[in-house]
């Protein structure tokens, strides 16, 4: 065996034993520092062994720098080294030196070490940290392993010298800013970076960096001597940072590699090395999964890192310009330093609880105030054991949390603003329990509480000008609504019951009921609120799943919202909680079947009974209108028309009645396949129309097609014409659109048709790739088979995992009991399918065989 063999031999095995220590399941956050230096301290001594077995001259020196230069080291991170040479030394012209520093490196890879390594003169390393503030925080951290002390000390000064601490500090600010901007500027990011994101380690070290930059300190205990951080938010970091660490240690160890981010995939293993379970030892599942449990006290730790960095970094700039911002009094407690809310003394929240929530009003209601310094954060933050039941109940503070609420302008800000630095879950304790509170239904991205304040910020666009063009119809609606702070309130509400089991709207009706009478809401008021909160899922669950074309369905709706007040807010909530799910969960189809249900329901209101008959007119009339435009031949409709019922024309509104028309009216009883697609005039995606013979298997031979090709599909209107031709419209979107729509619709007629004509077998499904959170995050498959109202027809509903084709795959085993399928209703929720599907056959009066389809059904789904 070789040295360098045996070398990463004993290196293997001692880091192994390093590693057993980490094993260990435990959540105590104790020693865990001390890890993190033995793992350093070995590694120094490999490095060691191994310059010396290469024979450097003795006026070099081997630095450590970066992450490894502080003298800690995570299992799985890079170890960044530096060769620091003497001015005037230039490798490239000393063959021997290149091919000794090459050795050098090369025996660090084969010892085992990750190594990150640079070759500089003092001169080269000051002038790169001067072009690049990366390598100026790299060198920062700069320690001595092995060599000259001489040529450091002289690097060390050197630098020193060079080293501007205000420069510095706007460059790292800046920096932070951008880090913070990629990850949405919130630690509460379902999958966050440990190490990356909003309060996690880097923010930390941020803080340190800047301190040794301007001399204020190189630990949090110096930084306390220094009058820049009190004993308790000392305690407070060492506390959290340790919290991190373990954290960021077990997922390289889980990961068995560098990986900071706590995807899906690894939460639940992390979590059990915290000694966290999903599961009971006798099998039963826990209220509260394993992931979940780690995940809240990541967040907890990471919104004190959030709020202890803020306060920090301002105390550091104040203290790099002393000069400052003069101050102005906003009254006989608070001033206005440069734009920042500053208390007038650091025990003020202690003498004067009132003038904690007054800070928030005055944040809202003072122009020229857009945050809080660092004094007043400090000051909150030793405050929040005044922020108890007493507090809560206090008429005064109870007067003032509702002047916030129902302030014209600044209601999203000062909801964040408090609910960053605590107060918002103190004050309402309720809200304190979903904070930090996971979601895994697949289609929320965001906890519970950033969520909600999503959705509120939602809400307060719509009463807002600038914001007018993204939701023309909600704008408008908002701008004849004489109390904002109702929806405001109801937002605030409606998921704030979520994670107690049982339905989140019924209780949270309960917890905004006690609320309202709590801060004297009229009751007028506090009614639609609660209503508002109780029924906030029903208008998106009706929108999306039921027919929207029968006047029951509607009928239904209008009396149970009762009044057009009452819809126009349930509306306005919806909008915005389905916008404040996800990015991704919104679209223009969902748009359309939402404003729909509003005016159908709206009419029925109005005192206009459900008259299909005359709403049929009405829609001929209009389609007429628009087919004048085409100079069609007299009564070109009428061939068509007649072979359709009114099922079909309370299905399609005018401008789709019209376009059928004027595709098909020649083409009505010839034998041949016309499939017509054109861009979707509500939104993305593109519609598809299928006039042809009818023929079995042919909604499965159509679905089979688009699953094939590529394309979901988000809405299905099936029609069989009296003269025995299929009307079947499709919604579909793919990844192409919209640039490449012109090309796509003249293939989709082409092949389309082709598939349909030449009637082969039905092609096998395709496997569609399944995301890493529906994998870490099933859903079990749920199939409801049960008869329409009148018993003339069946409702199939299912719930699953989503992916590509899994329409087919319904519509195979649908095509097998010779079921046909009137209506589909496919409703996208993020990773999550709930669809909706009008059905009839033969077999579906019989029980044997319905069982039977259940069981074929949750069997294709389960492959998913």
């Amino acid at each position: 065996m070789t040295e360098t063999q045996a070398l990463r031999e004993q290196y293997r095995e001692q880091k192994a034993a390093l590693l057993q220590q980490l094993q260990t399941t435990s959540a105590s956050t104790r020693g865990i520092h001390g890890v993190l230096v033995k793992f350093a301290q070995q590694v120094d001594q490999v490095l060691a062994e191994l310059w010396a077995r290469a024979g450097f001259p003795a006026h070099f020196a081997l630095l450590a720098v970066g992450g490894y230069g502080r003298g800690e080291l995570f299992p799985h991170s890079d170890v960044d080294v530096l060769v620091l040479l003497p001015d005037g030394v230039v490798p490239d012209q000393n063959s021997e030196l290149k091919q000794q520093l090459e050795s050098f490196i090369g025996d660090c890879w084969d010892v085992g070490l990750e190594i990150g390594s640079s070759v500089r003169t003092i001169s080269e390393c000051v002038a790169e940290s001067a072009k690049d503030v990366t390598v100026q925080t790299s060198l920062l951290e700069a320690r001595l392993l092995v060599g000259s002390a001489e040529l450091f000390a002289d690097f060390g000064k050197r630098y020193r010298q060079h080293l501007d601490p205000a420069a510095f500090f706007v460059a790292k600010s800046l920096e932070l800013r951008q880090r913070h901007n990629k990850f949405e500027n919130t630690p509460y990011s379902l999958e966050p970076n440990c190490k990356e994101s909003p309060g996690g380690l880097r923010d930390l070290q941020t803080l340190l960096w800047v301190a040794k930059a301007a001399g204020y300190g190189q630990s949090w205990d110096e930084l306390a001597a220094n009058g820049l951080a009190t004993e308790f938010e000392v305690r407070q970091i060492k506390t959290n940072e340790a919290l991190l660490s373990l954290i960021r240690a077990r997922l390289h160890l889980v990961a068995k590699r560098r990986e900071d981010r706590l995807v899906f995939d690894l939460q639940t293993a992390v979590a059990e090395t915290f000694g966290y379970r999903t599961h009971a030892p006798d099998g039963t599942r826990l209220a509260v999964r394993a992931s979940e449990a780690l995940m809240r006290r990541y967040y907890w730790a990471a919104k004190a890192v959030t709020q202890l960095h803020q306060i920090l970094m301002l105390n550091i700039e104040e203290r790099l310009h002393p000069a400052g911002q003069p101050l102005s009094p906003v009254n006989e407690r608070f001033f206005d330093k440069g734009g920042l809310i500053e208390v007038a003394s650091d025990d003020l929240y202690q003498r004067e609880p009132h003038a904690i929530l007054e800070t928030f009003l005055l944040y809202q209601t003072t122009v020229g105030l857009k945050g809080l310094s660092a004094r007043t954060l400090r000051a909150l933050y030793n405050a929040r054991h005044v922020m108890d039941g007493a507090f809560r109940r206090d008429p005064v503070n109870r007067e003032t949390f509702r002047q916030i609420l129902q302030q014209p302008e600044g209601i999203t800000h000062a909801m964040r603003l408090m609910n960053q630095t605590s107060v918002l879950g103190r004050y309402l304790w309720v809200f304190r329990r979903i904070v930090g509170q996971m979601q895994h239904d697949l289609f929320h991205v965001y906890t519970v509480d950033q969520h909600i304040l999503m959705v509120l910020r939602n809400v307060r666009r719509f009463f807002m000008a600038e914001h007018a063009h993204e939701y023309p119809f909600c704008s408008q609606l908002a701008a004849g609504w004489d109390k904002p702070w109702i929806l405001y309130t109801a937002a605030l509400f409606h998921d704030i019951a979520k994670g107690r089991g049982g339905d989140h709207s019924e209780l949270g009706m309960a917890e905004v009921q006690r609320f309202c009478r709590d801060h004297e809401i009229a009751q007028e008021d506090a009614d639609l609120i609660a209503f508002l909160v109780g029924e906030h899922l029903t208008m998106s669950r009706i929108a999306q799943k039921e027919d929207l074309s029968d006047p029951e369905v509607i009928g239904h709706f209008a009396k149970r919202v009762g009044n057009e007040r009452q819809l126009t807010a349930l509306y306005l909530l919806t909008v915005a909680d389905i916008r404040g799910t996800s990015p991704k969960v919104w679209n223009a189809w969902k748009g359309k079947l939402l404003e729909d249900l509003y005016r159908y329901t709206l009419r029925v209101l109005g005192g206009r009974a459900p008259d299909p008959s005359a709403e049929i007119e009405a829609r001929k009339r209009e389609a007429l209108v628009q087919l004048a435009l085409y100079a069609l031949p007299y009564e070109a409709q009428k061939g068509l028309w007649d072979t359709l019922d009114v099922s079909y024309f309370m299905r399609h509104d005018a401008s789709d009645i019209a376009w059928h028309t004027r595709q098909l009216s020649r083409h009505v009883g010839s034998a041949e396949t016309l499939v017509r697609a054109r861009q979707s005039p509500v939104g993305e995606g593109m519609q598809v129309l299928v006039y042809t013979p009818d023929q079995p298997d042919l909604f499965a031979r159509i679905c089979g097609y688009f699953d094939q090709a590529g394309f979901s599909i988000l809405d299905a209107k099936i029609h069989t014409a009296s003269n025995g031709y299929a009307l079947d419209t499709f919604q579909v979107v793919t990844q192409m659109l919209p640039e490449h729509y012109r090309e796509l619709t003249s293939l989709v007629q082409c092949d389309l048709t082709r598939t349909i004509v030449e009637a082969g077998p039905l092609p096998p499904p395709s496997r569609g790739r399944v995301s890493r959170r529906v994998k870490s995050f099933p859903i079990t498959p749920r199939v409801d088979l049960r008869p329409d109202e009148k018993a003339q027809r069946w409702l199939l509903s299912i719930s699953a995992s989503d992916r590509l084709g899994l329409l087919y795959l319904v519509a195979r085993v649908l095509a097998r009991h010779q079921i046909s399928l009137q209506l589909a209703k496919v409703s996208t929720l993020g990773e999550r399918v709930e669809d909706t599907f009008l059905i009839q056959g033969p077999e579906l009066q019989q029980n044997r065989k319905q069982i039977e389809i259940e069981t074929e059904l949750l069997q294709a789904l389960g492959t998913v």
